[in-house]
């Protein structure tokens, strides 16, 4: 991001201001709010959610004048709203994406279905999407990106999130022709593959820190970090190393020599792998290199960057929503990607099962009593026929599957009215050459005109 410092104040000094919309005024959702109140270069003007509201308590939580907040339940009302300089809440994602005066939407809701449907319209529409919802980016994230090109915007993973991070030391190490061993983030808390929002322990945690017990889980269960290294690998050709990761507990000063290959005495089966720590690095995320350069080791020895073979870099930090408006300005001022994925997957996230699941059980949503995320090679993925984690929410079983076991396609019935779904298929029908590019985005422009 060099340069936008720079960038930004001449913007100020010109009176331009960038126009974002925001679906999503969850916890995250309104953090943005409240960040981009501070910047003399960008207004959210308009947020959507479901709660009406919570919409319009994320632009009082940022310190509007209530005056200035307006509840709409029309697109012309949305518009003419906008014209007379108020900040528009609304209940309807698609306000956000049809509206004339935002140039990027931000999508926050950490729904894959409700990210899919918002992230396309707001393509088709010709706006940037900046995606926060990475259970969407893991799950169709190449399919929005190529359709981003389609229309000449920008399609980007949000900065702040550990996976954006992450990618700023990927492309650091990569830009010096380092050789990366490994890159990873730090786990906040135990895992705890079992753990449901029935847990009373858990829902009164969720409840202290402004969470609902399934946000809360999704993390605890692991799948959250599950989905964000996928989201990683997905962008920089990176892989698990084994499924579901390695996850090891370990501290800082340690790490080095565990993500080493086993010939080294370390862990790992290969080099180029994504993976996580249980121990003192969080909230932050690593990147362990090597080199064969001789003179280059010599040259990190000096820098007290260790003996080696291997070295790691870290960002002791990440701040999750108070960095998306990063995004949002390289999205519109220099109209690049924070981070996007490949054109393919490189890593799944799977669905499975917490407990035994017996036919004619409807999956829960991500943090849900039913199933959790684990992380596998995205052709090993494929063979089996595994459930990605996004398409799972309101499928029934129509086989048992035990505890443990991944769920396969074939154990279910998706919900027949699955945007996410039908995306997830065109992809990967695409990414398997079966369908034109011609035909596909005949069929994504159909779908989002569905939508209407």
């Amino acid at each position: 991001m060099f340069g936008l410092a720079k960038e930004l104040k001449q913007m100020e000094k010109d009176n331009r201001r960038i126009k974002a919309g925001l679906v999503g005024a969850g916890q995250m959702g309104t953090d943005i709010v409240s960040q981009v109140a501070l910047m003399p270069t960008q207004d959210i003007v308009i947020t959507a959610d479901i709660d009406l509201n919570r919409a319009c308590q994320a632009y009082e939580i940022a310190g509007h004048d209530k005056e200035r907040i307006t509840a709409v339940s029309l697109l012309d009302a949305a518009n003419k709203a906008l014209l007379n300089d108020k900040f528009v809440a609304t209940s309807d994602y698609r306000h956000v994406t049809d509206v004339a005066q935002v140039e990027v939407v931000i999508e926050s809701t950490g729904s894959p279905e409700v990210g899919a449907k918002a992230s396309l319209r707001a393509i088709h529409q010709g706006k940037h999407v900046v995606e926060m919802n990475v259970e969407t980016d893991v799950t169709i994230g190449p399919l929005l990106k190529w359709y981003a090109d389609q229309y000449g915007v920008i399609y980007t993973v949000g900065a702040g999130d550990e996976p954006a991070a992450l990618y700023e030391l990927f492309d650091f190490a990569t830009s010096l022709g380092l050789t990366i061993i490994a890159a990873g983030k730090g786990k906040n808390n135990p895992l705890d593959t079992s753990a449901t929002p029935d847990d009373p322990k858990l829902a009164a945690e969720a409840k202290r820190r402004g969470l609902t017990p399934e946000m809360l889980v999704e993390f605890v269960d692991g799948s959250k970090t599950q989905i964000e290294m996928a989201c990683i690998a997905n962008a920089t050709g990176l892989a698990p190393d084994i499924r579901g990761m390695h996850g090891p507990k370990v501290n800082i000063s340690e790490m080095k020599k565990v993500f080493a290959l086993k010939e080294q005495g370390g862990i790992l089966n290969k080099p180029g792998v994504v993976d996580y720590v249980i121990g003192d690095l969080q909230p932050g995320v690593f990147l362990v290199f090597s080199t064969d350069k001789l003179r280059l080791r010599q040259c990190l020895v000096l820098r007290d960057m260790g003996d080696g073979p291997n070295y790691m870099l870290l960002r002791p930090f990440h701040l999750c929503s108070m960095e998306i408006p990063l995004s949002v300005a390289q999205a519109a001022v220099q109209r690049r990607a924070t981070m996007a994925p490949l054109d393919h997957l490189t890593a799944e996230v799977m669905s499975v099962a917490k407990k035994d699941l017996q036919p004619g059980t409807k999956l829960t949503r991500i943090g849900g009593n039913t199933h959790y995320g684990t992380t596998e090679c995205a052709d090993i993925a494929k063979k089996i026929e595994a459930l990605p984690l996004g398409l799972a929410a309101g499928a029934t079983l129509l086989n048992p599957v035990k505890q443990g076991d991944p769920i396969r396609y074939r154990d279910v019935v998706l919900r027949p009215d699955s945007t996410v779904a039908t995306l997830r298929k065109l992809q990967d029908a695409w990414v398997d050459g079966e369908i034109s590019e011609h035909d596909l985005r005949f069929e994504l422009d159909r779908i989002v005109a569905e939508e209407t």
